[in-house]
C-alpha cells in the first residue's frame, strides 16, 4: 500500500530510472534546499549539522543557514523557542543555503507556523503529528489544526507519528519517556538520509564517539536512526529517491567547516608562520563564543585562551600578551566591539600588533543576538576617539574567514598595527566545504626588520620606523640594551619619549595614518566579474557575496548586462576601486545595514551609490538581490527585464 502516492514532491530532475518495478523510483537531481525546524530541545542544529557532514562526504558542494532564537528559555512549543537549519547542497557550485525550502520537517505546530509560508509551492512537508494536539496548537497561536483546516493544502504532506514511532523503536533499551523523546530528530534524520540517499555510516559513528561513555544513551539513538530510515523502506510512502551526484572541486582533501571553526585554524596557522605563540582573549558574546571554543582545543599548539571577566579586561589581556612578543588576539560582537575601543585606541597608540574579530549580530544594544547583520562597519572605521584609522578587513564565507586570519595577522605584524576582522553571525555558524591547504603553502612571514644594537651610546628609539611600511620594532621584554616605555601618551618621534609639542602631534598622528595607508601596497586589485565597463556593477562586502553572485548569474542568464566584485579591504580601499566604479554606469551595493558601505564610497569618490539594504536578522535571499538588479536597470535604463 502507498498512501502517499502521487503527493510527493517532484524536484526539477535532470534523469529518472527504476532498477525495477517494486523499487522507488530513482531520481538525479541538480540542487536540493531541505530545513530541519523544531523547539530548541529538539535537537535541530545537531540534526542539521550530521546531514550536513554527510552530504559533505559525499562530495555535494553546500551551505548552510543555522538560526537560533533569540530567547535562552523560550516557552516550549512556541513561535519563539523554534530552531532550524537549512541546508542547500547541489552537484555544482553552491552560493547560498536557499531562498525557500523544497522539503521543511517540521517538529511541532510553533516549528510549522514559523516555516510554513517559505516552503516551496508544492513542497514536501513532513510533520510530526503526535505533537499536534490541542494544547500545542494553542502554544503555536492556531485556533484549528492546520493540518486539517486547509493551511496545508498545496503542499505535499507526509504526516508520521515521530514520537511514537521513536519510542517504539527505542523500547528495548529502557529509557524514561522523556530521553526516548528526545531520539525522534534521529528517526526524522533517518528518513532524510534515505529519502536522500545519504549514508548513516558517519552518524552512527559519530554516535558511538559522543556517547562512548552512556552506551545506552548511543544504542537508543542509533536505533531511532535505522527505525527512521527502515520506516521509509518498509511503508514505501515515497515513490521516489532523489539523489544528487558530488559536485565538481580541485583535487585535494576537504572538510566541512564553519566560520568559526575556520577562523580558529586561521589564527592557529597564522601563529605558526609568524613562529609567535597565539594568545587569546575573550569574553563570551552571542555569536562570538564559538571561536574561544575551538581556540581552546589546541592547547597541544601553544595556544593560550582567556576568559576574561569582561570586554575590556579580555582586549587589554590581549594587548598585553603582544607586548610581551605573542600574537595577541580578542573577538567580540557588536556591544563587546564598542566597549574595546579605548583599549584599542592604546593599541594604535603604542603600535602592537593585535587583532580584534567582530562577529556581527542585529542591534543596537543586546538587539538580536542569534541574528545576522552588518551593522558594524561604520563602527570599525571610525568608532575611535581623534584620528585613529586601522586596517578592516571582512570576510565572505565561512572558508575565507581561514584566510582572512591569516592575511590580519600578517598585516598586523608587519605594519605593526592593530586590525579588525569582521565577520558576522550566518557566516560563523553556517559552513561550506573547504580544500585544506598544504602547510608549506603557507610561507612564513615576520615583521620587518631592523638593526636593534644600539649605535654607541646613543639609547634604543622604540618608534625608529622602517622607511617601506613605517612600522617600528617589535622589541620584547628581556631583550638586552632594547629597554624602553610606551603608553598611551602621545609619543615623540623615535624616542617614544611622552611629547605635548603641537608639531610633533600632528606629525605623528599623520604618521599612523600613513602607515596604514601603506597596507594599500600589499593589498591586490579588485577584480571586476564579467564586462570590466558597463550598466551595472553589483558591489558587495561580506557575507552578501552568495547572494550576489548567485542574482547576478541568474541576471547574466536572462541576457542583462551586469557584473559584480566583492571588497575584502575594508581600510584602506583597494587602489583600483575608484577607476572600476567609473567604469560603470550604476553601482549596487547590498548591505545587511542601513547603508554604510554606500555612504562610505560616495563620500569617498564622489559618485551615488544604489543602495540595497536590509534588517530583518537574516541574510540576502539570491531572489531579493535579483529583484533589486531588475528594477535598477528597468527604473534607469528603461528597459523591460525578463522575469
Amino acid at each position: 500500500m502507498r498512501p502517499f502516492l502521487g503527493l510527493c514532491y517532484r524536484f526539477p530532475m535532470t534523469e529518472i530510472h527504476s532498477d525495477s518495478s517494486t523499487e522507488p523510483v530513482r531520481t538525479k537531481l541538480e540542487s536540493v534546499v531541505v530545513r530541519f525546524a523544531g523547539d530548541s530541545g529538539d535537537g535541530m542544529q545537531l540534526t542539521g549539522t550530521q546531514f550536513t557532514v554527510s552530504t559533505a562526504l559525499a562530495g555535494n558542494d553546500l551551505a548552510t543557514l543555522p538560526d537560533f532564537p533569540a530567547e535562552i528559555r523560550a516557552p516550549a512549543g512556541t513561535p519563539a523557542g523554534v530552531s532550524g537549519y537549512q541546508i542547500h547542497f547541489a552537484s555544482s557550485d553552491v552560493h547560498t543555503p536557499g531562498d525557500r525550502p523544497d522539503v521543511l520537517v517540521a517538529m511541532n505546530p510553533a516549528a510549522l507556523k514559523s516555516n510554513l509560508e517559505d516552503l516551496k509551492s508544492a513542497g514536501l512537508l513532513i510533520v510530526n503529528t503526535n505533537a499536534f494536539k490541542k494544547k500545542d496548537l494553542d502554544k503555536a497561536g492556531y485556533g484549528s489544526d492546520p493540518l486539517t483546516d486547509g493551511s496545508v493544502d498545496g503542499y505535499q504532506i507526509l504526516p508520521v507519528e515521530l514520537t511514537r514511532l521513536t519510542r517504539a523503536a527505542v523500547e528495548s533499551v529502557g529509557l524514561d519517556t522523556r530521553s526516548a523523546d528526545r531520539c525522534k530528530n534521529f528517526f526524522a534524520l533517518g528518513m532524510m538520509y534515505w529519502l536522500f540517499d545519504r549514508s548513516m555510516e558517519p552518524t552512527q559513528e559519530w554516535l558511538t564517539q559522543k556517547f562512548a561513555k552512556k552506551p545506552q544513551l548511543e544504542e537508543a539513538n542509533q536505533l531511532a536512526l535505522k527505525a527512521g530510515w527502515a520506516y521509509c523502506e518498509a511503508t514505501e510512502v515515497f515513490y521516489e529517491r532523489y539523489r544528487v551526484d558530488p559536485a565538481p572541486l580541485k583535487k585535494g582533501t576537504y572538510r566541512n567547516i564553519s566560520g568559526a571553526s575556520a577562523c580558529a585554524l586561521g589564527l592557529v596557522a597564522a601563529s605558526k608562520r609568524a613562529d609567535r605563540a597565539l594568545y587569546y582573549g575573550s569574553y563570551p558574546i552571542t555569536p562570538a563564543s564559538e571561536v574561544l571554543h575551538e581556540l581552546a582545543r589546541f592547547k597541544a599548539h601553544g595556544v593560550i585562551t582567556f576568559q576574561a571577566e569582561d570586554e575590556i579586561a579580555a582586549i587589554g589581556a590581549a594587548i598585553g600578551a603582544s607586548y610581551a612578543g605573542s600574537l595577541g588576539v580578542t573577538c567580540t560582537s557588536g556591544p563587546g566591539l564598542a566597549l574595546k575601543i579605548e583599549a584599542l585606541s592604546l593599541a594604535i597608540m603604542v603600535e602592537l600588533p593585535l587583532i580584534v574579530i567582530d562577529v556581527q549580530r542585529g542591534g543596537p544594544s543586546t538587539g538580536l543576538p542569534t541574528k545576522t547583520e552588518q551593522g558594524d562597519l561604520a563602527l570599525a572605521l571610525f568608532g575611535r576617539p581623534s584620528e585613529a584609522p586601522v586596517p578592516v578587513l571582512a570576510a565572505s564565507t565561512p572558508a575565507d574567514c581561514f584566510w582572512i586570519a591569516n592575511e590580519a595577522a600578517e598585516i598586523a605584524i608587519r605594519y605593526m598595527t592593530p586590525v579588525i576582522v569582521l565577520s558576522d553571525g550566518y557566516i560563523a555558524n553556517g559552513s561550506e566545504p573547504w580544500q585544506v591547504p598544504e602547510a608549506s603553502d603557507l610561507p612564513k612571514f615576520a615583521p620587518a626588520t631592523f638593526d636593534l644594537t644600539s649605535e654607541g651610546d646613543k639609547p634604543f628609539e622604540p618608534y625608529r620606523r622602517d622607511e617601506s611600511t613605517l612600522s617600528r620594532p617589535w622589541a620584547t621584554p628581556g631583550m638586552p640594551g632594547l629597554e624602553h616605555r610606551i603608553g598611551g601618551l602621545e609619543k615623540e618621534y623615535g624616542t617614544g619619549n611622552v611629547s605635548y609639542d603641537p608639531i610633533n602631534h600632528e606629525r605623528m598622528v599623520r604618521l599612523r595614518a600613513e602607515k596604514v595607508e601603506r597596507i594599500q601596497e600589499m593589498i591586490p586589485d579588485l577584480e571586476v566579474d564579467g564586462d570590466p565597463s558597463g550598466e551595472l556593477l553589483v558591489l558587495g562586502w561580506g557575507s552578501t557575496q552568495g547572494a550576489i553572485a548567485a542574482a547576478v548569474e541568474s541576471a547574466r542568464a536572462d541576457g542583462l548586462n551586469v557584473s559584480k566584485t566583492h571588497i575584502r579591504h575594508m581600510n584602506p580601499l583597494p587602489a583600483n576601486l575608484g577607476r572600476i566604479l567609473e567604469s560603470f554606469e550604476h553601482v549596487l551595493v547590498p548591505e545587511l545595514n542601513g547603508g554604510q558601505l554606500a555612504y562610505v564610497l560616495q563620500g569617498t569618490y564622489l559618485r551615488k551609490i544604489e543602495s540595497s539594504t536590509k534588517l530583518q536578522g537574516k541574510p540576502f535571499t539570491e531572489t531579493e538581490v535579483r529583484e533589486e538588479i531588475d528594477r535598477l536597470l528597468q527604473t534607469t535604463s528603461g528597459k523591460t527585464t525578463q522575469p
